[in-house]
């Protein structure tokens, strides 16, 4: 069987899979520039919105909107699109 690791030896099926290979594991940080262990804010899509574990959503769905879902230490659980 060959290996295969998620964005590298593989190409993301949809944006929300794109997304969730850059994101899952990493903190969001204010910083300019992404690494290893965190994702610069300003990289993110226009449309998108930080959710706390907790936290008050509004139900509204935007197809191209962006969902970050964080633990409670802030490092991104997974990705959502709506």
């Amino acid at each position: 069987m060959p290996l295969v690791v998620p964005g590298v030896t593989s190409q993301p099926d949809s944006k929300t899979e794109e997304w969730s290979n850059k994101l899952v594991g990493k903190k969001i940080t204010d910083d300019e520039t992404s690494n290893e262990i965190s994702f610069a804010k300003r990289d993110l899509p226009e449309a998108h919105r930080v959710i706390q574990p907790g936290g008050i959503v509004t139900k509204d769905f935007i197809p191209d909107r962006l969902n970050v879902h964080v633990r409670d230490d802030g490092t991104v659980s997974h990705v959502t699109h709506g």
